[in-house]
């Protein structure tokens, strides 16, 4: 018998701004990452790393043993949301697209995933965040309707 409940997961989570509004600038994207590491500490996760581009975000971190997905992204967009909103009058409309993606990520592969959300402005000079976004669906075997992915 297993006296200790133990778990290691890796999560690699991405989702965007409402219709991609290109509102991530660099001038709030270091903060913005600082206050979403804090906000999953709050929620029992380790972030590992986070970086962003103007209209969508990478997050690859532990996800704590007792929480479900769900809830640390709806902890995390609506801590952020408000967050953002305190920035400025530029920020005042600003909103997450309703959905997002989750994908395991195995210890052999968190160096590969950790380097690939570093180098976002590299991935990003030929590929747009719709083209990236259908591209991890379609390599983890997510079945989706075009018709109900973006907001």
């Amino acid at each position: 018998m297993v006296a200790q409940s133990l778990a290691s997961l890796h999560l690699h989570l991405i989702f965007g701004t409402k219709n991609r509004a290109a509102i991530l600038t660099d001038w709030i994207r270091e903060e913005l990452h600082a206050y979403m590491a804090t906000t999953l500490a709050s929620l029992d996760c380790h972030a590992m790393v986070i970086n962003s581009m103007d209209d969508h975000v990478h997050v690859l971190f532990d996800l704590g043993r007792t929480v479900a997905v769900s809830h640390v992204v709806e902890g995390l967009k609506k801590g952020t949301s408000k967050w953002i909103k305190t920035k400025g009058v530029a920020f005042a409309p600003f909103a997450w697209q309703a959905g997002y993606a989750a994908f395991a990520v195995s210890e052999s592969n968190v160096r590969a995933v950790r380097e690939y959300i570093a180098n976002q402005n590299e991935h990003h000079r030929t590929k747009t965040f719709q083209e990236e976004y259908v591209l991890f669906l379609k390599r983890h075997g997510v079945a989706f309707d075009d018709r109900y992915l973006w907001d």
